[in-house]
């Protein structure tokens, strides 16, 4: 199928990798109920605790490299036969890289990488590795996940509004986009952009979008061949 110019950009979140068999952030187990976001997920709790952080960390990563793209990841991969397409995403697994998506945004960071403790831009790929205490950035600062913890800023938005606002059609799944900043996105949208938004819930849908109610993996592949592919 021959590339045409008209650029798509999807914007997933952790409904996606939920129908994977991905937790949100608790694991499945509930071994992690006891601890609040603030003991595992800030820079704070590293500083404090970055035995137990690299714990939680590596046993998310650990699922995350067990678990395998879904028909929707597979889907999204498959509008590049037909489209420009950006995937922007809230999620810090690579199921969208592994179905085949070549270009993908990730907001809050990659399980798959780690970084220096002191330079952001220090970045390694440690795939489905564990990080212990006393592994080090070549900088020789404690290497950390690269993830953005509570608190810490979204470096990646600038570059994804620039996407949003240049699509012809953009897809929502698998997430309400009610949690800022990503939620400020949909802001930068074309008003004559077509706007389609798929989940299981939804409290208030945006002016402008269809909703479409239902699962990822069967809504997304329905989509996607009224869209051509």
């Amino acid at each position: 199928m021959q590339n045409n110019q008209q650029k798509i950009v999807v914007i997933s979140g952790a409904g996606i990798s939920a129908e994977s068999g991905l937790a949100t952030f608790r694991d499945p187990e509930g071994l992690w109920q006891q601890y609040s976001l603030e003991d595992l997920a800030t820079p704070q709790a590293f500083a404090r605790n970055p035995e137990l952080v690299h714990h939680f960390y590596n046993a998310r990563r650990r699922q995350a490299a067990q678990a395998e793209p879904n028909a929707a990841h597979l889907a999204i991969a498959k509008l590049e036969q037909a489209y420009q397409v950006v995937v922007i995403t809230q999620n810090v697994d690579d199921l969208h890289e592994r179905a085949g998506s070549s270009q993908v945004l990730h907001l809050h960071g990659k399980l798959s990488e780690a970084r220096s403790s002191r330079d952001p831009q220090l970045i390694q790929e440690i795939g489905s590795q564990a990080l212990n205490l006393g592994d080090l950035a070549a900088d020789g600062s404690p290497l950390r996940p690269n993830i953005v913890w509570f608190g810490e800023e979204v470096t990646a938005m600038a570059s994804a509004m620039t996407e949003v606002a240049s699509a012809d059609k953009i897809l929502v799944v698998g997430t309400s986009l009610q949690v800022y900043p990503a939620a400020s996105l949909l802001f930068y949208a074309r008003e004559d952009a077509e706007k389609v938004l798929i989940n299981l819930d939804i409290a208030d849908i945006e002016t402008g979008y269809q909703f479409i109610q239902g699962k990822a993996a069967t809504q997304v592949p329905a989509l996607v061949a009224a869209w051509g592919c």
